[in-house]
């Protein structure tokens, strides 16, 4: 099954899975709508070699996915789990299918329930996926390369209306925790500012910023994660049950510019959302789903249940989910992308030095 969002290589690692498994013995069937699929009443297609035939560079999922429904982890004695009358009809429906065990493509949500499901006894193994490439467990998740590839294209057209109009460009990425799409982005970009979550910074400092570019270059593209936070607070709306939704920091980032430094800037803001998700996987995600799959089915066949494979040192191999889903891996100082925009003079949380001769 595929749950939670979607993103680009998510059929690559089905159609792998089951080519791989066929010389292996097994049969498949892929549960639809994620964990939905397998609660009352089950909703799953059988998954054939000529199923898969074709599928590899399509973006999205066939099983289709979703981040919502009755798998959802509750508050349990300040613990989120699943409710047991959720996992223990999963377990029914799996045993009257006949199910040798599962494979379970998801993020950090989506493993950590699945988890709680094999503790139940179902046989599972599972395969780490998000865009923002913030698991712990592994060095690279497949998504990452293409949304990042994504917005780079973006920045490539936004610095012609940047620079031919002097402007200061806002473009808003995804990004509620980690910023690594941001970064990365920025950097291979051309970004002269990149606003992080992990890292606080203040407005008045960035309007410094921007002050020196326009004296030295005119124009400034600033990069900018939906997660990064004004005054050490989110920027969002939250629904009727309670969820918060994060989106609009560059908005407020905007308003709150211009009352610092009134008619200075002309600005503009660009909002990527979900296209960085969706499309074609590139290259290195095919490559880097292909092998998620093959391996995941291989472990299944080792009896490597309650584990994740994982792409660690550019080798495959595998670790528990429960250290896998331990933590979230953030933007350090450490990191070589941050090391790399310090180096070359990108505002991300202090002043830095205005580079004159920008090539971007």
């Amino acid at each position: 099954m595929t749950s939670g969002g979607d993103c680009a290589g998510l059929n690559a690692v089905i159609a792998a899975i089951v080519r791989a498994g066929y010389p292996l013995g097994y049969e498949f069937i892929g549960f639809e709508r994620g964990w939905e699929g397998l609660l009352s009443p089950p909703c799953y297609r059988e998954l054939k070699l000529q199923d898969i035939r074709g599928i590899s560079h399509l973006g999205g999922t066939i099983l289709k996915t979703t981040n919502k429904g009755r798998f959802g982890a509750k508050d349990v004695d300040g613990v989120k789990r699943i409710p047991m009358e959720v996992l223990e009809d999963a377990k029914r429906n799996a045993d009257a299918l006949g199910l040798s065990g599962l494979i379970v493509i998801g993020g950090d949500g989506s493993l950590s329930g699945a988890l709680q499901l094999c503790e139940l006894g179902l046989p599972i193994v599972g395969v780490p996926k998000t865009i923002d490439n913030d698991l712990s467990g592994t060095d690279r998740t497949f998504g990452f390369s293409t949304a990042v590839q994504v917005v780079v294209d973006s920045l490539d057209r936004i610095h012609s209306t940047a620079t031919s109009h002097d402007r200061v460009m806002f473009v808003e990425t995804m990004g509620r925790h980690a910023g690594w799409i941001a970064l990365r982005a920025g950097v291979a970009g051309g970004a002269h500012a990149i606003l992080l979550p992990e890292f606080p910074f203040m407005v008045e400092d960035l309007v410094d910023f921007l002050r020196l570019r326009r004296k030295h270059t005119g124009s400034t593209v600033v990069m900018v994660a939906e997660g990064a936070k004004l005054h050490d607070n989110y920027v969002g709306r939250a629904n009727l049950s309670g969820e918060v939704h994060l989106g609009g920091v560059t908005t407020q980032l905007m308003d709150e510019i211009e009352a610092l430094s009134p008619g200075e800037f002309e600005m503009r803001v660009t909002v990527l959302g979900h296209i960085q998700r969706g499309g074609t996987p590139n290259a290195p995600d095919r490559t880097l789903a292909k092998a998620y799959g093959v391996h995941a089915i291989h472990a299944f066949d080792k009896g490597h249940y309650g584990h994740m494979v994982r792409y660690n040192c550019g080798q495959m191999d595998i670790v528990p989910i429960s250290e896998a889903c331990g933590s979230m891996k953030i933007v350090t100082t450490d990191a070589l992308d941050y090391q790399t925009a310090i180096e070359l003079g990108v505002f991300i949380h202090r002043p830095t030095t205005v580079v004159v001769a920008d090539e971007d």
